[in-house]
């Protein structure tokens, strides 16, 4: 009787034995970032069980090239269009993938999960070597995704919200304290927050360090509304506020945009009020709208194009594995210009 021998292991069985992809255990053979200590064990305890190891020519060869870097966008298409912010962004991460001969695919996507299918058919499609991930959530699905698919992503997200994956993030909670500090020392008391959308991670932060300032610094008259970044949003929220009575109407107001910031200005003057003696108005994103408005608006500014600059360059760093993993980019300071005064006693 001849005898066969026995079919040769691969890392598809591999991947199949752990419930993983391949690309997981290329990265966990390759020991780069992007999995959980847990899943990176599982794969290692599936390698031994079926006595498999990498094969190392192959490795040398594979090739770590991105051609293509895949960005999902949760935000309807025109105000995308109208928002400097993600302007600025992709402005910065095309200018590090020009410089390694890389294209970005960028999408519109209406939910969190459509995002999920999307990437997963980028990945399995083998259309994107990587991807930055933006606008996190508590709990958010896309963490779980991306590390059972092992692909190459950088999350632009507090590492409080994206899990294993590694991020990049600045210290929204430290600026907003910041600002409220500012103001409270200009002496206003009723200092007011126009936020973003309740359920984006970034707002849920930015909302616990409001609370929190205006509880140590004893603002008795502080108060926030969500929104959902636009123009029209924001203005609805300024016309509200100031349109109550005297003891409830803020005499300071913080936007989480320069959006919702400028037309909070054009509130404001079509009710007559004069900025600041009326009403001091302060911006997120110091973009070039802010210093194009009559009075100039007060800002906590931060490098947006560098910021995406080095989400691009954190991402090559992951494929490559000389990247800095998680790390925190320049947190947003005070720029006070025209729109910010002591308040009219």
């Amino acid at each position: 009787m001849t005898a066969f021998p026995a079919p040769r292991v691969t890392i598809k069985d591999v991947a199949a034995r752990a419930g993983v992809s391949k690309g997981a255990v290329s990265l966990a053979f390759n020991h780069k970032p992007g999995l959980s200590e847990a899943t990176r064990d599982r794969i290692f305890a599936a390698a031994r069980e079926l006595g498999w190891e990498p094969n190392l020519t192959a490795r040398s060869l594979s090739s770590s090239r991105v051609d293509v870097v895949g960005l999902a966008i949760c935000r309807p298409a025109r105000m995308l269009g109208l928002e400097p912010f993600y302007m600025e962004f992709v402005s910065g991460v095309e200018s590090v993938l020009t410089e390694h001969s890389c294209s970005l695919l960028l999408r519109l996507v209406r939910t969190v999960d459509e995002e999920v299918g999307l990437q997963e058919a980028w990945w399995r499609g083998r259309q994107t070597g990587g991807a930055i991930l933006v606008d996190f959530r508590a709990d958010d699905p896309r963490v779980p995704a991306v590390e059972r698919l092992g692909m190459p992503v950088v999350a632009v997200g507090h590492p409080s919200l994206t899990g294993s994956l590694v991020s990049v993030w600045t210290d929204d909670a430290t600026a907003v304290k910041e600002a409220v500090r500012y103001l409270a020392a200009l002496g206003h008391r009723r200092i007011a927050r126009v936020g973003g959308a309740a359920a984006l991670g970034h707002t849920t932060i930015r909302t616990a360090a409001f609370d929190e300032a205006a509880r140590i610094l004893g603002l008795a008259g502080a108060r926030q509304v969500a929104t959902d970044y636009s123009g029209e949003a924001g203005a609805r929220a300024t016309r509200s506020m100031l349109t109550a009575a005297p003891p409830d109407r803020p005499t300071a107001i913080v936007y989480d945009n320069d959006i919702m910031a400028v037309a909070g200005l054009s509130v404001a003057a079509e009710m007559g009020l004069s900025v600041p003696r009326d009403v001091s108005l302060l911006a997120w994103d110091d973009s070039q709208l802010c210093r194009l408005t009559h009075p100039t608006l007060s800002a906590m500014s931060h490098d947006v194009h560098g910021f995406g600059a080095e989400a691009a360059r954190t991402l090559f760093g992951l494929i490559t594995g000389d990247g800095p993993g998680t790390h925190q980019v320049p947190t947003p300071v005070l720029t006070p210009r025209a729109s910010t005064a002591p308040p009219e006693v």
